[in-house]
């Protein structure tokens, strides 16, 4: 298997751009958006765009103050994401930033997401690769790190008051076997979506000096004994995903 690019942006400029993108090429109507963990993410910058945006996370005090406070949001539904509400067919973009990795029953999720999405709609989302060397070892050393599974999981500020820095927590991670590069491709063909692009990047080994440090002789110990199958080179995935719009398609 090939090695995924490094996309060319920063990934919260990414997936703006992408949603910026689709609102051009569909100029008649607001773009709809749902942000999946809107109670900790960074967020999107849709300031001059037309557009309505909508919140979804957990309920817990932390998120749904942070959720409350945010000014960006039209609505907002916090609950179990495996049953709160997201009407079909109701929106342009699912946007989730560091979710799918943090949450139980992560493809019965990635269902009502997908099942969301209008057709044609964009599934925007970025990741831990449990696939990778990093990610190996944030499953069997939780601590290994520091708090990894936490510090540095938003670096940089957020869109106007719409990201991290907030002081909320996100949700520790869980790792469900969808939540790394293999996974999420493996769902995009059993699904019927298209895979339209593909990035890695390393910013919690970045954030966490790992050329020099502990943290990268520990992945490059991990991926040399797993022969290359756990990468060291990455500790993130970014997937831009497409939901056919052909009816004939296999569709959720």
């Amino acid at each position: 298997m090939t090695e995924p690019r490094t996309s060319p942006v920063n990934d919260g400029d990414l997936f703006t751009e992408r949603v910026r993108r689709y609102a051009k090429e569909h100029p008649l109507h607001p773009v709809q958006v749902l942000e999946a963990g809107c109670g900790w993410g960074r967020g999107l910058d849709l300031g001059g765009l037309d557009h309505r945006l909508t919140g979804v996370d957990l309920d817990t005090p932390a998120l749904r103050a942070r959720t409350k406070a945010r000014t960006d949001l039209h609505g907002w539904h916090l609950g179990d994401l495996r049953t709160v509400p997201m009407p079909p067919r109701a929106y342009d973009i699912v946007y989730g930033d560091y979710l799918i990795e943090r949450i139980p029953q992560a493809e019965l999720v990635l269902d009502r997401f997908v099942a969301a999405l209008k057709p044609g709609g964009l599934l925007l989302l970025r990741l831990r690769d449990r696939g990778s060397a990093f990610g190996f070892l944030d499953r069997v050393l939780p601590s290994w790190s520091h708090g990894g599974s936490h510090a540095g999981a938003h670096a940089g500020p957020a869109a106007g008051d719409a990201g991290g820095g907030s002081g909320s927590p996100p949700p520790t991670t869980v790792y469900d076997r969808v939540a790394s590069r293999q996974g999420m491709q493996w769902y995009c063909v059993m699904r019927g979506l298209v895979v339209a692009e593909e990035y890695a990047s390393r910013e919690r080994l970045d954030a966490m000096r790992a050329g020099i440090g502990l943290a990268g002789g520990l992945c490059r110990v991990v991926s040399a004994f797993s022969r290359g199958r756990l990468a060291a080179a990455h500790s993130e995935v970014t997937f831009v995903i497409r939901k056919p719009e052909n009816r004939f398609a296999r569709l959720l």
